[in-house]
């Protein structure tokens, strides 16, 4: 099945931003599109300002002038949804209410042919219960472009529980001819993106209900040493809060409260107040004119140690060693067959954050994961009650040679990058083992639909095997509601495989 012929007519539903903006990628490619909206009025007005846009395109020479005139002419404001009998293709891009596409579906129903391709732009509803009233759900298939839909390439295609194979394949090419890049999912709560994502921001906010970093040293953390290219804090703040938290509630309802999508109640707090983020001026951070951001914490220069010795490659961790050495930092090492950890000459041990607490130990520093050692500006630490202040001092001194600025953070297992990628993996994995989506796709999904350094399965291969795990493993032991439960999926990913190479 192909694509949709450039001669075939679509239709859009609903006048709002994500509604204009669908019908603007249509008419670029070259359909005819008609455009609908429930208030009178609303389908003029929104053609009125897809017209605005197309005028900026010219203006920046991304489109001609005769081509903005010719998609000018395409694009046919109705006011009946009785105008849509020719379509080929109906995309909605209504209210997130299931009764209100499920009723719209219905009334569509009667109007289109029956070769019609029906599609939803949801994000947080189930295809399979929309097309749940309809004669014949199997040409329902959900569309769910990213805002704005003009600008981001992602589109997740989604095949609900009776979509027929063809209609998702017609669906998935119509994408592809339009530009963007689709990816192919199964019906389930948060399909891809909304789904994997859950973790990058409720860990930034457990860490932060426990008192261990505050948000703006928290957002420099995943952005400086993670790779992100925002933090948590800000944006959930540039979401907004409401929406934020309205799609985590969502998510973690449909998996019937499942403890790995628990909802911060911090969330819930600003929520509450009306601290939305952006648009109300005051979210995580303050807004308002004349605010100052906060700064993250930063510690105070420190002198390095003389020397480290080295147990092990230090893992995921192991670019450490050369730039040591290349600060003229003398590294002795010791002889260990899986050591992810330096000995100071405190006698202190400096660590990589491994889901374990530094309390557990007599003197360990932990260090944050990063994307890449080399180019990460700050490292994040985190000490002890027990751990001697040496020691934390020759730790600071020792990142801070190697030219980054150090966070110390408190006592929390597995940190912020690493706790945050390791379950990002976990749920991946979990994705492709219960036929969610292929690897490939969810990688292209995280980078294009989030922005993610690497996609899940690309850290995964990155950080080894076992190690996302073993730190949820170890997570687990010190936090056992099931919240850091490591799934099945990533458990024969770590070591059934491991063991079958093993015994080969």
């Amino acid at each position: 099945m192909t694509a949709l012929d450039l001669s075939s007519t679509v239709g859009v539903v609903g006048g709002g931003t994500m509604g204009q903006g669908i019908a603007q990628v249509a008419l670029v490619a070259g359909h005819r599109v008609r455009l609908y909206d429930a208030v009178p009025g609303r389908a003029v007005e929104a053609a009125a300002a897809i017209g605005a846009r197309l005028d900026r395109l010219v203006e920046r020479d991304r489109m001609t002038a005769a081509d903005r005139d010719a998609a000018r002419a395409r694009l046919l404001p109705e006011a009946e949804l009785t105008g849509f009998a020719d379509c080929a293709l109906v995309v909605e891009a209504v209210l997130e209410r299931l009764e209100v596409k499920q009723e719209l579906f219905r009334d569509l129903e009667g109007i289109v042919a029956d070769d019609c391709l029906l599609a939803t732009n949801t994000s947080s509803l189930s295809v399979t219960a929309i097309g749940g009233g309809l004669r014949s759900a199997s040409r329902l298939v959900g569309l769910h472009f990213f805002n704005p839909a003009p600008l981001l390439p992602l589109v997740e295609v989604v095949s609900g529980f009776a979509t027929d194979v063809t209609s998702a394949t017609r669906a998935y090419e119509t994408a592809r001819s339009w530009g963007k890049t689709p990816v192919a999912c199964a019906d389930t709560p948060g399909f891809i993106v909304n789904r994997i994502a859950r973790p990058f921001y409720a860990e930034a906010f457990a860490v932060h209900e426990a008192q261990a970093a505050d948000p703006a040293t928290i957002d420099a953390v995943l952005r400086e040493s993670g790779g992100f290219r925002m933090g948590a804090f800000e944006l959930t703040d540039l979401i907004g809060q409401d929406v934020n938290e309205s799609v985590t509630h969502s998510v973690w309802q449909a998996f019937f409260q499942d403890v790995r999508f628990t909802p911060s109640l911090a969330q819930r707090r600003l929520v509450e107040s009306g601290r939305l983020g952006r648009k109300t001026g005051h979210g995580w951070y303050d807004y308002e004119n004349g605010a100052e951001r906060p700064e993250p914490h930063t510690a105070e220069p420190a002198q390095p140690p003389a020397y480290v010795v080295a147990e092990g490659t230090l893992g995921p961790a192991a670019d450490l060693l050369a730039m040591i050495r290349e600060a003229g930092i003398q590294v002795r090492e010791e002889d260990e067959d899986h050591g992810t950890r330096l000995v100071l000459p405190s006698g202190g041990q400096l660590a990589l954050a491994d889901g374990q607490t530094s309390v557990e130990f007599r003197d360990v520093v932990y260090f944050d994961l990063a994307l890449d050692y080399r180019r990460a500006t700050r490292i994040a630490l985190s000490a002890g009650h027990d751990t001697l202040p040496r020691t934390l001092t020759e730790a600071v001194g020792l990142f801070q040679a190697l030219g980054k600025k150090v966070s110390v953070i408190g006592d929390v297992p597995g940190m912020i990058v690493a706790r945050t990628v390791a379950r990002i993996v976990d749920l991946a994995h979990d994705a492709v083992a219960k036929g969610v989506a292929t690897e490939e796709d969810i990688d292209t999904a995280m980078r294009l639909g989030v922005n993610y350094p690497l996609g899940p399965f690309e850290w995964s291969r990155r950080l080894g095997r076992d190690f996302a795990y073993d730190l949820l493993d170890d997570l687990h032991l010190r936090d056992p509601s099931g919240r850091y439960a490591p799934s099945l999926a990533l458990y024969r990913h770590a070591y059934a495989t491991e063991k079958r190479e093993g015994a080969s």
